[in-house]
């Protein structure tokens, strides 16, 4: 009988994108995955050091594996076990912790799957994560992340990334297209590009620093393959998007009308003490581009609150410019101190509670923000993108500029698109809708 192998990712969709080549390393080696849930021989945690939480969230799961089966091999790999290894393989259970170089050979370390002892750590020096292994993912049968960057080169006060995932290198654009043809084959109908820095794509292609293709040219390429019904860019850095992408972006084939652009302050002091390449000022014109050539694009904004010297003053500037700005909807993220950055020895720290009360404004933004997005998208026509969960008695799905919609369970319409009119909101916040066409069977 085959072993079987489970995995548990925190973090962002570049994890899931590498979880899942880690996965199909493991099938090729003759594992059987199953859900962490369940009893496994190996369990592997791919870990996040972007938010405090993640780091705590660890120790729960490394006891759900041990609850699942107490004689089971626990793994750690990611950006947390790059950046504190032996913190990991001193919990409890840990038997291997592996660094940015070593996780996507992990199946030549667990040739013996006995228990250790103490947690066994194989960690690189961050200056030797400087070559790319490419990665993508497959989850519920109608969007799959596709990776084509990794590493930044930024040196944001706040960030871990760089100590956690090394240099900004991508894969080369005939191994991009290839996966994108990959998943293609596969009936995937979206596919969504990721990476730590994407707009930085094509630095360190070929092993140098040198931008053999931009980012632009990728999108154009990625643009031509045949079969992709969407492409769809994840978080892009303001300065790094440029007109061209966005003109590109409104006239293309296959990708959809949704940007994801972090700005983490609307102060422009903040912005220099978090060392930002932009002012606010670009962000204002990027938004005003976007909307003149795509006026029905959805807007995605990264904000953190709390930083340190975050006056009231700063914070009110913050809240009063996402007010005024044509965007989506915000992901909040408070302010916490990662080891070994600089913001981590700034003086005016701002107390937790007051981080916590400018996080709850600023979500309470958000949900506004996103219902005056979704009211002004009743009466238009969209493409529907359904999911293959049943939530509920529901079927879900997004259009292709990312509005949420449900209506009864039909397994018919899984995995589909399908052009409908929007219709109502409900009280959850979600769009209802009509359809304007024959329902299409599943391919």
């Amino acid at each position: 009988m085959n072993k079987k192998v489970a995995f548990y990712t925190l973090g962002c969709k570049l994890n899931f994108s590498e979880t899942s080549t880690i996965a199909r390393n493991f099938n090729d080696e003759g594992f059987d995955r199953v859900d962490f849930a369940e009893k496994a021989d190996i369990y592997v945690i791919n870990t996040c050091s972007v938010t405090e939480n993640a780091d705590k969230r660890f120790k729960t799961i490394v006891k759900q594996a041990q609850k699942a089966n107490p004689d089971a091999f626990v793994a750690a790999v990611g950006c947390y076990a790059q950046l504190k290894p032996q913190e990991l393989a001193d919990v409890n259970g840990v038997d291997l912790v592996l660094g940015a170089t070593e996780k996507f050979k992990i199946t030549d370390y667990i040739n013996d799957l006995s228990k250790n002892d103490f947690g066994e750590v194989h960690s690189c020096e961050i200056e030797d994560a400087d070559f790319y292994v490419g990665s993508y993912s497959i989850g519920d049968r109608t969007r799959a992340f596709l990776k084509v960057q990794d590493g930044c080169d930024y040196k944001c006060t706040y960030c871990t990334i760089p100590l956690a995932r090394g240099i900004s290198r991508s894969d080369t654009m005939a191994n991009v297209l290839e996966n994108a043809r990959e998943i293609s084959a596969k009936n995937i109908k979206e596919i969504v590009l990721t990476g730590v820095n994407i707009g930085d794509y094509g630095k360190g292609e070929f092993g140098n620093k040198k931008h053999e293709h931009t980012f632009l040219d990728l999108v154009t390429e990625l643009d031509k393959v045949e079969g992709i019904e969407r492409l769809r860019i994840s978080s892009i850095e303001p300065n790094l998007l440029k007109n061209d992408t966005i003109d590109l972006v409104s006239k293309s084939r296959a990708f959809v009308p949704h940007f994801h652009i972090p700005l983490q302050s609307g102060s422009n002091d903040i912005l220099k003490k978090m060392k930002r390449r932009y002012m606010r000022e670009l962000y204002v014109d990027r938004v005003a581009k976007i909307k003149e050539v795509m006026p029905h694009a959805c807007i995605g904004v990264d904000v953190i609150v709390g930083f340190p010297g975050e006056t009231d003053e700063h914070f009110l500037e913050t809240y009063n410019f996402l007010t005024d700005l044509d965007i989506s909807y915000l992901h909040v993220f408070t302010y916490s101190e990662r080891d070994n950055t600089e913001a981590a020895t700034m003086d005016n720290v701002v107390p937790n509670n007051v981080r916590s009360k400018r996080s709850k404004m600023l979500r309470g933004l958000s949900v506004k923000k996103r219902r005056a997005f979704y009211e002004s998208q009743i009466g238009s026509a969209r493409t529907v993108l359904f999911e293959s969960e049943n939530k509920a008695g529901y079927i879900h799905g997004f259009t292709e500029n990312y509005v949420k919609v449900k209506i009864p369970w039909n397994p018919e319409l899984v995995n589909t698109l399908h052009q409908v009119e929007l219709t109502e909101i409900d009280d959850d916040g979600l769009v209802r809708l009509k359809f304007v066409e024959a329902l299409l069977k599943a391919n």
